[in-house]
């Protein structure tokens, strides 16, 4: 007798690897960010006795410097998940990492207070992080049916959200004991992933061509295919410029150590805050997923993100800074929740990579560019003076794409031929 079909992707026993692998991969990451921003911030302060305004500044320049391998790399990284085994990708650019949380110990343990040093392993995190993206995105579709990808999605939002709650919370308290120790754990979080991806054992061999076509035509075709859907673009472009512009993460820092006067395990809180909204909403989102009218509800879900980051921007108190946080995580996870469960719909296998390759290049460039933008503010404009502006301008953004792309109002389900308003 035939085993029946499942319901659920966590009777999946592969998908369940694949969700612990995606939660080692965020817990280790999102922590070790979250270090290497107080860690930079507080040795620009103390050390290198610069202001407020300059220090801040500095996270806008590790922001952008982590962007860097991004842009140059992502293309390739899609590529090479296209072409290559996809747990063989990120199984090894996991170990690649695991090797920088390693030497960022090594440097720390050794008090090594040194700016430059810290950029170059941000580099090297960003570089290792390029590879591992496109790999995992592309490869829930691999192991789940088509009709469970959009509760997939969500259980992989649960994923992440889960170890962006976890990471930054334990990792500002293991922080706060041994400065060394959160680079430990993070180079055990990764091997546990590289170690798990691996054992995914169900899986299709990359897709075969009698000729294949040069890895430049590759990456024109997936540009291409992102261009010439309209949905598709608008929505990746809405996410990448609302939050470049609009995003309050890299400035935590700065409220942490001098404006709401709360360290490192403060940091750790905030950073969670927003995590925790969101898996709130994914977890929902998981028994409930959003079917109707998902191009007005994302809309509406941006320009409530950016109406949170306003209010942070402007509270001084702990409490409720927390509150806004989370209430900004829980409207972006709607954001993410439908803008990947369309990418993954739309794309044909033998272009997930690509395509996913271009997706994480927008929300890198949102993230890290974003930090970039957020610190250059900061020095202009003053910490609170830059989250408030960015806030405004997501709004902003959001308004001018529901006239550019229409097609995003018009967006009625997860359906690949949308339902068009008359």
């Amino acid at each position: 007798m035939s085993r029946p079909a499942p319901t659920s992707p966590l009777q999946i026993a592969d998908y369940r690897r694949f969700w612990l692998a995606r939660f080692c991969a965020v817990l280790a990451t999102t922590g070790t960010v979250v270090i290497i921003g107080y860690q930079l911030y507080d040795i620009a302060r103390a050390d290198y006795g610069m202001s407020i305004p300059q220090a801040s500044f500095q996270l806008g320049l590790l922001g952008f410097a982590q962007f860097l391998p991004v842009f140059l790399l992502t293309p390739v990284a899609g590529v090479l998940a296209d072409r290559i085994d996809r747990r063989k990708v990120a199984s090894t650019a996991a170990l690649l990492d695991m090797c920088v949380a390693l030497g960022l110990g090594l440097i720390t343990a050794l008090q090594i207070r040194n700016l430059p040093v810290l950029y170059l392993f941000a580099v090297l995190h960003g570089t290792v992080r390029v590879f591992i993206s496109p790999a995992m995105s592309a490869i829930a579709p691999n192991i789940v049916p088509t009709n469970l990808i959009p509760r997939a999605i969500a259980f992989n939002s649960i994923a992440m959200q889960a170890g962006t709650i976890i990471g930054p919370v334990a990792y500002g308290f293991m922080f706060a004991a041994d400065h060394a120790l959160p680079y430990w754990s993070s180079a055990f979080f990764t091997l546990v992933g590289a170690i798990t991806i691996r054992s995914i054992r169900h899986m299709p061999p990359p897709t075969a061509h009698a000729t294949r076509p040069h890895p430049f035509r590759q990456i024109a075709d997936g540009f291409r295919f992102v261009w010439n859907e309209r949905f598709l673009l608008g929505c990746i472009t809405l996410d990448l410029f609302a939050v470049l512009l609009g995003g309050a993460t890299a400035l935590l820092p700065v409220f942490a150590r001098d404006i709401l006067q709360v360290g490192p395990e403060g940091l750790g809180q905030m950073r969670a805050a927003g995590a925790a909204g969101a898996a709130i909403v994914a977890l929902t989102l998981s028994f409930r997923p959003l079917q109707s009218n998902v191009g007005v509800k994302m809309l509406a879900a941006v320009v409530f993100y950016g109406a949170m980051t306003i209010g942070f921007g402007l509270s001084r108190q702990f409490l409720l800074s927390l509150l806004f946080l989370a209430l900004l995580g829980a409207a972006d996870m709607i954001s993410v929740f439908i803008r990947s469960s369309l990418i993954q719909l739309r794309t044909p296998d033998d272009k997930r990579g690509r395509v996913s390759a271009i997706s994480g290049l927008a929300i890198s460039a949102s993230n890290e560019l974003g930090e970039f933008q957020s610190g250059f503010a900061a020095a202009l404009l003053g910490a609170t003076g830059a989250v408030v502006f960015g806030g405004g301008a997501a709004i902003c953004i959001t308004l001018a794409w529901a006239w550019l792309f229409p097609e995003i109002r018009r967006a009625r389900t997860f359906e690949p031929k949308w339902e068009q308003e008359t």
